[in-house]
């Protein structure tokens, strides 16, 4: 398969020369199993997430089974000692089987592993324990552990196959218990006994690279040559290096190949989703700023939809939180899929269905990075301050997907779409550890060509900006929304042709009338565009003389240049709606520090002044959130003031206001445990 891909790398001394000199080389092929190696989903580079892409890969493929060796160091993970649970949701009916094998061969890079190092009967227990039936495969000597091996795998699939038969054929679709394989073996197995007079096969020491110096160590390279030599390639290969035909024959053909598995090149097998119109699921703009019933739930019936639409294509994952999230609408359609016991007060759990609830931000993402790894669909929620437990996930998906922007063979795959909700401005009633924006800091360090970032302020932006999410590829694309009631500011083809653009100016707020401005006080996220509008209503009304235009930005990737994101504005773009030397005030749902490196290069960054949350956080209101961390329509109207130069009287009378209203919220708010009737019963002026 190697030589079909890359055809430099022929099936002889030549080819396997070019080979072995590229290998873990600048300009070469990386170590692990890199996107580049065919027939990888999983590089392995960061531990943990091994079994999990392989459940995610087999969901909803009957036919397939994903053959999974675990390290026993990479068994100590937290991710890993989770993934074993994954077998409570395996439906033998309707999905394909893994086949764990858990490798033993005791070391680490300089320490003991846990499982190498307890009874055979304790680690027979602990996997019973765990709903597997695993078979033992022990032993150093290769020709009968080959053999041994061989007899283990041919029972374990006849096992796979008994299961998958029996419920399929009219069976309960009832939790069996699957086979893995404890394989025990010597770390550095074949390898050299021996490195200058310590023992090497069975140690730590044969971690990675044994001989390390090769060039300047002669008595080491004449061992190296000895050990290659025990492999006796004479009578493996011929005189031009090529495979012997008796042994070339072995090999399997076309896609039964490991390699050529059309699986572990997704794109191959992808199909585009089946969308509804997302115009039909639209909130009716009766009034600008009037109250609906919360983003997420809106949202809800679209995605009931989809579902419905791809029932074998498209799965929604979480961790125990998609009716905390608003998403409820999806089981008038699916259930949870659930193979543990179910009591009767069970709501919506079945043997199959098309979501996956597991209290684990890492099993959720790791079966979905394996899910569309192989051509599928799907969308993962979570809470904002909890998807920071699946950073180093995220890291490893994007490298993977920018790795592959530049491999031709490698087929376009479904995007990674998260949509995070119970957001930092909505966590009063959690407290401060549920308050946390700074994913989307994380985000932002990655490639351009792989990250989106949307920032949809009501319920028909969200529409909008999720059926575009859902028809992208190879992007990992992250949606930021409120599942609380809050205003809705857009109709649907406003939203649409809102989002299509990123950024817009909101011309029915704004007082330019088309002109150049005396200020901009720009937003992004549905907190700080309900702040920012009302602030622009308070100043509308006591200083109608002032210019102000109000710009809500979506898609916080056009405030990068587009010289470093294809989303990003021009510098003239830029200037058309932040001008080149006007005060800009701009309330952000997340850490203010974001914007600023968003727009450091742009024109008139210096009279830029950023807000957002600070980490005052607390268990309080909804807006006395915003005033703990500056952001609400008060301070808002302050800073806009201030910036403005030559304050007249008019001006200074309304800062002085501005301080009284904080004053009555902080005693208000301290005496009543709510917002005051002003700020609960706001509406947008028509």
């Amino acid at each position: 398969t190697y030589s079909e891909v890359y055809p430099k790398i022929t099936e002889d001394e030549k080819g396997m020369k070019r080979l072995f000199t590229q290998f873990s080389f600048p300009g070469g092929v990386g170590s692990h199993v890199t996107p580049e190696c065919p027939g990888s989903i999983h590089e392995g580079g960061e531990l943990g997430y091994s079994l999990s892409h392989a459940f995610g890969a087999v969901f909803d493929n009957p036919d397939l089974i994903a053959a999974c060796v675990v390290g026993d160091g990479e068994a100590e993970t937290g991710p890993l000692a989770t993934s074993w649970h994954s077998n409570k949701f395996l439906n033998p009916k309707t999905d394909g089987a893994v086949l764990p094998i858990l490798h033993l061969n005791e070391y680490k890079i300089a320490n003991p592993t846990i499982f190498a190092r307890i009874s055979h009967e304790e680690l027979e227990q602990l996997f019973r324990g765990y709903g597997w039936e695993p078979h033992f495969v022990e032993g150093d000597d290769p020709m009968t552990m080959h053999q041994l091996m061989a007899k283990t795998l041919d029972e374990a699939i006849e096992q796979i196959a008994r299961i998958q038969k029996g419920a399929r054929k009219g069976g309960k679709a009832e939790r069996p218990r699957w086979p893995m394989i404890i394989l025990s073996t010597p770390k550095g197995w074949t390898g050299p006994k021996m490195i200058d007079g310590e023992r090497n096969t069975g140690t730590y020491r044969s971690h990675q690279v044994v001989f390390p110096a090769l060039k300047s160590n002669k008595a080491h390279f004449d061992e190296f040559v000895q050990w290659l030599k025990s492999y006796r390639p004479a009578e493996l290969f011929d005189k031009k290096g090529a495979l012997i035909p008796e042994l070339a024959a072995l090999a399997p053909k076309g896609a039964r190949r490991m390699s050529a598995n059309p699986h572990a090149n997704g794109g191959l097998l992808a199909k585009r989703l089946g969308l509804p119109d997302f115009k039909k699921y639209a909130v009716r703009l009766e009034r600008r700023g009037k109250e609906g019933e919360g983003a997420t739930r809106v949202f809800a019936r679209y995605l009931r939809d989809v579902i419905k639409k791809n029932i074998k294509n498209f799965r929604l994952f979480g961790p125990d939180e998609v009716i905390s999230n608003g998403l409820g609408a999806v089981f008038e359609v699916t259930d949870r899929q659930w193979m543990g016991d179910r009591a009767e007060d069970d709501d919506h759990t079945a043997p199959s269905g098309r979501v996956m609830e597991v209290l684990s931000e890492h099993q959720c993402e790791g079966w979905l990075e394996g899910y569309l790894l192989t051509g599928r669909h799907g969308l993962f929620t979570c809470y904002e301050a909890f998807i920071h437990i699946v950073n180093s996930m995220f890291n490893q998906h994007a490298k993977w997907l920018d790795a592959t922007m530049d491999i031709a063979w490698r087929k376009p795959i479904p995007s990674l779409n998260y949509l995070i909700t119970s957001h930092v401005w909505r966590q009063g009633h959690n407290g401060f550890t549920h308050q946390d924006p700074g994913f989307l800091d994380h985000v932002y360090v990655k490639k351009a060509d792989v990250v989106r970032a949307y920032l949809p302020p009501d319920s028909n932006t969200l529409l909008a900006v999720m059926d575009a999410c859902f028809k992208s590829v190879n992007k990992i694309n992250i949606v930021v929304a409120g599942k609380h009631p809050m205003p809705e500011w857009f109709s649907i083809e406003e939203a649409a042709r809102h989002c299509k653009k990123g950024i817009g100016t909101l011309e029915w707020a704004s007082t330019n009338r088309g002109k150049e401005p005396d200020a901009v006080l720009a937003c992004a996220g549905d907190v700080p565009t309900l702040e920012a509008l009302a602030a622009a209503s308070i100043i509308r009304e006591h200083l109608p003389r002032v210019s102000l235009r109000v710009v809500n930005v979506v898609d916080l990737m056009t405030l990068r240049p587009r010289r470093n994101h294809p989303h990003g504005l021009t510098d003239a773009e830029f200037v058309k709606y932040f001008t080149r030397n006007k005060p800009i005030t701009f309330v952000f749902h997340g850490y203010s520090s974001l914007i600023h490196r968003l727009t450091y290069s742009r024109p008139n960054h210096n009279n830029m002044h950023a807000y957002g949350y600070m980490e005052e956080g607390t268990t309080t209101t909804p807006f006395d959130m915003t005033v703990l961390n500056s952001i609400d329509r008060f301070h808002l109207v302050k800073y806009v003031v201030e910036s403005l130069p030559n304050k007249s009287a008019r001006e200074m009378m309304l800062l002085k206001l501005m301080d009284q209203k904080l004053a009555v919220h902080r005693k208000y708010v301290i005496v009543n445990g709510e917002d005051m009737p002003e700020i609960k019963n706001w509406k947008w002026p028509a």
